[in-house]
């Protein structure tokens, strides 16, 4: 690899390959946790970066998916994601895939159980570009929108197959939007906040394919507890 990058650990037998330029938040960690994602599923991560949202499903080799497909348009990306793969020897559980996702055609198209994506988070033509170019393509609208990011998930996902997505609040109805227009139907919501006191600063949803209408809004996620980080999150970084 002729970039700049190191690895990172996620647990005692897995690490990935990070860079400046595809690195991850929390965000990604409350994704993964909230997709409850089972031994039995095939599954897809959407705009996947350097493979976070996926790779943490397969901290404990047991419990993770029986095979995830990490699709990324960005190639340097894809480069990270495949040396995570071969340093963790993880080449039969997990898929890189170069690609638009708005051409997207994979060979189990309509067999996933369950897609994921934490998607540019600002819609097109709205606030100022970010200067690289990665940036520009993870935080903005520029290669795909939120309507794209759902139609994908439908062309792949079988019947009763769920989306699970993270997104800021003020973007919550173009989200919901979204999913039923790709009849996805919206059935999990629940806010992230910073305290319990503050306003959230990013949702989790979940849609399925197919389904019939009944939201089920969950309790909010709150990061900080009395003596810092809060008991919930530091069992999905894996500390408790």
């Amino acid at each position: 690899m002729e970039f700049s990058h190191h690895f990172e650990p996620l647990g005692d037998t897995l690490s990935i390959c990070v860079s400046p330029q595809h690195k991850f938040g929390t965000d990604s960690f409350l994704l993964s946790h909230f997709a409850q994602v089972r031994r039995k599923d095939l599954a897809c991560d959407l705009c996947t970066g350097c493979g976070i949202v996926a790779l943490l499903w397969f901290r404990d080799r047991q419990q993770g998916p029986r095979q995830a497909y990490c699709v990324e348009i960005q190639p340097q990306a894809i480069a990270q994601l495949e040396c995570t793969v071969e340093r963790n020897a993880l080449a039969d559980r997990v898929v890189p895939v170069l690609g638009d996702l708005t051409q997207l055609t994979l060979p189990l198209a309509g067999q996933f159980d369950l897609v994921t994506c934490n998607p540019p988070y600002k819609a097109a033509d709205t606030g100022i570009l970010s200067e690289s170019g990665s940036d520009q393509l993870a935080r903005h609208e520029t290669a795909c929108t939120i309507y794209d990011v759902c139609a994908a998930a439908a062309r792949l996902l079988k019947f009763g197959g769920r989306f699970c997505v993270c997104q800021r609040p003020e973007r919550l109805a173009d989200v919901l939007e979204a999913m039923r227009r790709s009849r996805l139907e919206p059935k999990r919501l629940r806010m992230v906040q910073q305290r319990g006191d503050s306003a959230p600063w990013l949702f989790l949803a979940e849609g399925k394919l197919g389904a019939k209408p009944f939201l089920q809004v969950e309790p909010p996620l709150i990061i900080e507890g009395p003596e810092g980080f809060s008991r919930e999150l530091l069992t999905i970084y894996g500390k408790m």
